[in-house]
């Protein structure tokens, strides 16, 4: 009950007799203020570590050569002198074999795409001997030197490029003509003949030309590519319609 003393109103018979001090009124309690809170200062934050920087690696110094400083007239000699220009790479030498012919007032340069002679039985000559027939000349053309083939060295510093294989093949064939009668056309059979006879490209099948030195020609496309593709042969037989009034007229 929370009781710290208390008193009888009666007296108790028998009770030991109450103590002076108990029957004095007890003081009133004085309330205790109470302290303020003292604000205790927070610790501040340690700053966080910083990482250590990484040790510098030791700079290697690599000696270089010294450059001396140019004098103006040095300076002056390097700017006159002219750029040297570039060697111009010599092109590679072609490679062909070519036999000249004659058949009538016609002669004819023919590509050996084996580089051997035309056989008698070769489907290639066979071929030839029907175009003859169709352009109205013998069908049995006669061989005019030896086979022309390019290059003329294996080796030696002779140049044999293009521009030297169309001179030689053009004088070849102007020597070979002048020891016979006049020729009326040359057949330029094949695209070397055409290119190193008659200076053109395969955009001149079928077409004539005039060659300084060795008058007109005709170009017609190679045996073998004739044979390969049978539709040029169409095409063929109606520009020779065209071009064997040439010969047709003289004979």
């Amino acid at each position: 009950m929370q009781v710290a003393s208390w008193l009888p109103r009666v007296e108790l018979p028998f009770a030991a007799p109450s103590r002076p001090e108990l029957l004095q009124p007890a003081a009133p309690e004085v309330p205790v203020a109470a302290a303020p809170p003292v604000a205790v200062p927070a610790s501040e934050p340690a700053p966080p570590s910083r990482p250590e920087p990484p040790a510098e690696r030791p700079k290697i110094e690599v000696p270089r050569p010294s450059v001396m400083p140019r004098s103006g007239k040095a300076d002056a000699a390097a700017e006159a002198e002219p750029p040297v220009a570039a060697k111009p790479v010599a092109a590679p030498p072609p490679r062909f074999a070519l036999q000249l012919l004659r058949a009538g007032d016609c002669a004819l340069l023919v590509e050996l795409p084996t580089g051997e002679p035309l056989q008698g039985r070769d489907p290639a000559y066979l071929l030839l001997k029907d175009l003859l027939r169709a352009a109205g000349l013998p069908d049995s053309p006669q061989l005019v030197g030896e086979p022309v083939r390019w290059p003329l060295l294996a080796r030696g510093s002779m140049d044999q490029g293009p521009q030297a294989a169309l001179d030689y093949v053009q004088s070849f064939i102007a020597a070979r003509l002048e020891e016979q009668q006049p020729c009326i056309c040359l057949w330029l059979v094949g695209l070397p003949a055409i290119r190193f006879a008659g200076d053109a490209d395969a955009e001149a099948y079928n077409r004539e030309l005039q060659i300084d030195g060795l008058g007109a020609a005709w170009a017609l496309p190679g045996l073998e590519l004739l044979m390969d593709e049978p539709v040029r042969k169409a095409e063929l037989w109606q520009a020779m319609r065209r071009v064997r009034q040439r010969w047709l007229a003289t004979s």
